[in-house]
C-alpha cells in the first residue's frame, strides 16, 4: 500500500471517527501517514480497505484502531480457517501408527506446519515405537501445544511490516552462514 492509498484508508477512519481526529496537527497527520504506509506497504490497499471497514462494522467502543487491530483483520480475512489442536494432534496420530516403518512417507503426508510441529520422520517413528498410554497422552499434550505455538509465532510474523521480515531473514542467513561456514 503506497501513502495515496494509506491517506484513503485514513480518510475512512477519520469518517468514522471525526471526534479522534479533528483536533490533530499537519504534523501529526504526517506522522500518521507515514507510519501506516510503512506498517502496511506490503499489503494489499482493498484488503486494508477491507479489514478497517470490518474493524469498523464490529467496533462498539467507539475509538479508532490501532495498527495491530487492523493486522489482526487482515490476518482473519487472507488466513485460511486452521485446524484446532485436536485436528492437528488426530492428523499426527494417524501418521504415528504407521511411522514404525513408514515415517519418511507418513511424515511427507503432513501438513506444512504439522512438520514443523514433529520435527522429523525420525520423530515419528520414536513414538511410534512408544507403547504405554502415559506416553502417548504426552505425546498428544506436547503436540497439541506445540501446534498452538506455531500458531501464535505464524501469526505474529504475518503481521510483521515487510522490512522488519527483511532483517530477520537476514539475521537467520547470516547466523546459518556463521553455524554453517
Amino acid at each position: 500500500m503506497n501513502k495515496i492509498e494509506t491517506l484513503g484508508i485514513l480518510s475512512v477512519l477519520k469518517s468514522a471517527y471525526p471526534a479522534f481526529y479533528k483536533d490533530i496537527s499537519k504534523q501529526e497527520a504526517e506522522n500518521i501517514v507515514n507510519l501506516w504506509a510503512e506498517m502496511f506497504a506490503a499489503d494489499d490497499f482493498n484488503t486494508v480497505k477491507a479489514a478497517v471497514k470490518a474493524h469498523i462494522a464490529s467496533d462498539t467502543k467507539g475509538f479508532p484502531p490501532v495498527i495491530g487491530q487492523i493486522k489482526e483483520k487482515l490476518n482473519i480475512i487472507t488466513s485460511p480457517a486452521q485446524m484446532t489442536e485436536q485436528e492437528a494432534w488426530s492428523h499426527v496420530s494417524r501418521a504415528i501408527k504407521n511411522s514404525a516403518y513408514h515415517a519418511a512417507e507418513e511424515f511427507d503426508k503432513l501438513p506444512e506446519i504439522l512438520k514443523k510441529v514433529v520435527g522429523g520422520p525420525s520423530q515419528l517413528k520414536d513414538w511410534a515405537l512408544t507403547e504405554s498410554k502415559e506416553a502417548q497422552t504426552v505425546i498428544a499434550s506436547n503436540v497439541m501445544r506445540s501446534y498452538r505455538v506455531e500458531l501464535t509465532q505464524n501469526k505474529e510474523y504475518k503481521a510483521l511490516p515487510s522490512d522488519v521480515k527483511k532483517l530477520m531473514e537476514n539475521a537467520s542467513t547470516m547466523i546459518e552462514g556463521g553455524v554453517n561456514g
